[in-house]
Order: C-alpha cells, then sequence, then structure tokens
C-alpha cells in the first residue's frame, strides 16, 4: 500500500501554495518555518518526487506537478474535514465551523441581522466571513476555501449546488430634484438619457445594470449601452455620486430597505413594469455533507427577508 500524507503535511502544502512564502506559510500553520520545511520536504521523499522547483533562488516556485498535487490536496483534505463536520451535522444542526462568503453588494444589508440571528439559535456554529466578488467567492468555494455562499443570480455558477431564495427588485436612484423624480416609475427605454453610474469590473450588479441598459436606445439612436462615466467601488460610493449630481444608478431594493439612502437627497423610483430584479440565493459544493445546514440556513435567510425589521 502506498504511504498516504497526513494532514498536517497537506495543510503544509496548501499554505505554501496560498502564500508562496516559507515563513508566512509556516506562521499561518501555527509552526516555525524549519517544521514547515522539514515536512515538506518529507512529503516530497514520500511521493519520491519534488514538489518545488528549487533552482530559482529563495522564490517559492512549484513545479508543474507540484501544482498539480497542491490542488488535488485542498480536494482531499476538503473531504477529510468533511468527516467530523457531518458526525456534528448529525447530532446537532449548525454547530462548529462555518466559512460563509458574501458579495459587496449583499453583505452590508443581509449579513449584521443574519450573524445576530444566528448567534440567537444556533450559538454553538463559529461563522467567520469573506466578503469578496462572485468570481473570487466560486474560485474560494471549489478549492475547499469557503463552505457556502450568498450570491446574486443569475451568475456563472457550474460546479455549484445553489439554493434560489427571493427575488430583489431594482430601482433607479436619482438626486431629488431630478426629472424622473416626478415619476412613479421610470421607463427603461430612458435610461440612456443620463450618465450611468456602475460597479466596477468584476461586480455582478454591473453586468445586471448593462443587461438592463442594453434595453435603452443610446443617446445615438441605437440599442445598447455606452460607457459609464464614473464607477463605484460599492453601493455607498455609488450613492454619494448620485447625490453628487454625477449620473442615475440602478440600486437593488435590498440596499434601499438596509438604509442607504437615509439622510440623503435621493430619490428611488422603481423601474416600469417591475421586470428586473435580481434573485438573492445561496452556492456549496455539490454533495456536501452539510447540505441539511445550509438548508436550514437558507430557512433563516428566508425569514429576514420576509420580516426585515
Amino acid at each position: 500500500m502506498l504511504p498516504l500524507p497526513s494532514a498536517q503535511q497537506l495543510r503544509y502544502l496548501i499554505a505554501l501554495s496560498e502564500l508562496r512564502h516559507f515563513g508566512r506559510a509556516a506562521a499561518a500553520c501555527a509552526v516555525t518555518q524549519s517544521t514547515l520545511s522539514a515536512g515538506i520536504m518529507t512529503l516530497e521523499r514520500q511521493l519520491d518526487t519534488p514538489l518545488l522547483d528549487r533552482t530559482v533562488g529563495k522564490k517559492v516556485v512549484f513545479t508543474p506537478l507540484g501544482h498539480e498535487i497542491a490542488l488535488k490536496s485542498r480536494q482531499a483534505l476538503a473531504a477529510l474535514e468533511a468527516v467530523p463536520q457531518l458526525a456534528a451535522a448529525a447530532r446537532t444542526p449548525l454547530t462548529g465551523p462555518l466559512r460563509l462568503g458574501v458579495i459587496p453588494t449583499i453583505g452590508p444589508f443581509l449579513i449584521p441581522r443574519t450573524v445576530q440571528i444566528l448567534r440567537e439559535h444556533f450559538p454553538r456554529l463559529l461563522l467567520s466571513l469573506t466578503e469578496d466578488t462572485t468570481e473570487h467567492l466560486l474560485e474560494k468555494l471549489s478549492l475547499g476555501q469557503l463552505d457556502m455562499l450568498v450570491l446574486a443570480m443569475p451568475c456563472l455558477c457550474d460546479g455549484t449546488e445553489t439554493h434560489p431564495l427571493w427575488q430583489d427588485p431594482f430601482y433607479v436612484i436619482m438626486p431629488t430634484d431630478h426629472p424622473f423624480s416626478a415619476l412613479e416609475s421610470v421607463p427603461v427605454e430612458r435610461l440612456s438619457e443620463y450618465n450611468m453610474i456602475m460597479m466596477e469590473d468584476g461586480h455582478c450588479l454591473r453586468e445586471q445594470t448593462l443587461a438592463i441598459c442594453r434595453q435603452s436606445p443610446s443617446r445615438n439612436g441605437s440599442e445598447g449601452e455606452s460607457e459609464p462615466t464614473f464607477t463605484a467601488m460599492s453601493l455607498h460610493s455609488m450613492a454619494e455620486m448620485v447625490e453628487l449630481g454625477l449620473g442615475i444608478a440602478i440600486m437593488p431594493a435590498l440596499a434601499i430597505n438596509g438604509g442607504i439612502l437615509k439622510n440623503r437627497k435621493i430619490t428611488a423610483r422603481p423601474l416600469a413594469d417591475g421586470a428586473t430584479w435580481r434573485t438573492i440565493g445561496l452556492a456549496w459544493r455539490p454533495r456536501s455533507p452539510r447540505a441539511a445546514d445550509f438548508s436550514t440556513l437558507a430557512s433563516t435567510l428566508l425569514t429576514l427577508a420576509l420580516d426585515p425589521a
């Protein structure tokens, strides 16, 4: 029988692959640098193959096979860690560590109350949070660095199991003295009359806004979107730009109900026909042993949606 790497050896290899520095990887594993280095060398002897290219000086460079083994190590360690998680989930729901990822256009408006309710009802749950763009969160999920994601759909969520929760309508926000503020709802075809402030590249809300704008003829008479004059890093920055009169923007109801426009000279109006929204949903790895936990969390989030106060 071939000798199997230990879980600790896999942790050393994964940390070194992620941080590309022996000192930082050792600190992340709570061991000395010499212990981590010895562990990597033992693993290389055990596998009878070099994992690192040591001809490049002090830089940490993985061999092609070493890179592939590091990827497999993440999957193997995630599967190994799932064993006690499965046993814990069978005893009591939502106990132990849960690494949750959330996108920036959802997190500030949903997570505070979610954390409060989870602490009240599931005090043995050890929740950790990561806020990032959809693409980066999905990558971390596939590598076993996160357990579950809160996303806005539609998104490119291939390779995950998804659980849609509720629809989050889009509104147009504008300064209070803007011509659109006199309307009960804003026709999509009129959006191109004014500069549209959007999230920067990488945010799904940007793509969703562009999809809406494609329904509006551009100022030169053709259909499609023009380049936004201003881009924002966050919804709060977007609201500030709108208040300054730099343009209009598409804002999800979740953020508006969360108070992002409070004490601002901004008006929000729905899009005409009410046919534009995103779907808030969950995503996790297929066949996760904690699927029952995630379903319980889905019910908790739905409760927040129905009773946001």
